[in-house]
């Protein structure tokens, strides 16, 4: 792959992180619950964080045409887990309501974010740039699960409050 190709290719995850950035904050700002507030604010957070990480690659590998080891920690702990759906998040938010848009929305971001993490990973000879793709799709994949959670109970309170249930 070329230097231009793998350039492009941090432009497009920069990107694709500033608009979670961007959306998860647009959506906090704009909940009414303070658990929902804060569940798509510590999204946006943990964007930032990405966005701090894929902008250091960018400029080392800009600069240097390699990736840099150490601008992240492959072992850290995914902060926002599965516990995060135990705080009652599920229940603030009303099935037909702007925040489930929303997670439907964040469910196809983020989805697109791990194929296009998957993919670069899967393309690339550099072991330092498989292991920022891995770590990225792995944080991603994490945030997929949480909504797609979050999306099932959602579906599951429309279906019993309409009495659709056949039994």
């Amino acid at each position: 792959m070329t230097q231009t190709a793998t350039l492009d290719i941090l432009k497009q995850a920069i990107i694709l992180e500033k608009r979670g950035h961007a959306f998860y904050h647009k959506v906090a700002q704009d909940a009414k619950d303070e658990v929902v507030k804060s569940f798509f604010e510590s999204m946006a957070q943990e964007e930032l964080g990405h966005i701090k990480v894929l902008t250091a690659q960018f400029k080392e590998y800009n600069d240097n045409g390699v990736f840099k080891p150490g601008l992240f920690d492959e072992n850290e702990e995914i902060k926002l887990t599965m516990s995060i759906l135990d705080s009652g998040i599920k229940e603030k938010i009303a099935a037909a309501g702007f925040e489930a848009a929303a997670i439907a929305a964040a469910i196809a971001m983020e989805q697109r974010s791990i194929d296009v993490y998957s993919q670069q990973s899967e393309k690339t000879n550099d072991p330092e740039e498989t292991k920022l793709y891995a770590w990225l799709s792995a944080w991603e994949r994490n945030h997929l699960n949480m909504l797609i959670e979050i999306d099932r109970a959602l579906l599951d309170q429309v279906w019993s409050d309409n009495s659709f249930w056949p039994f």
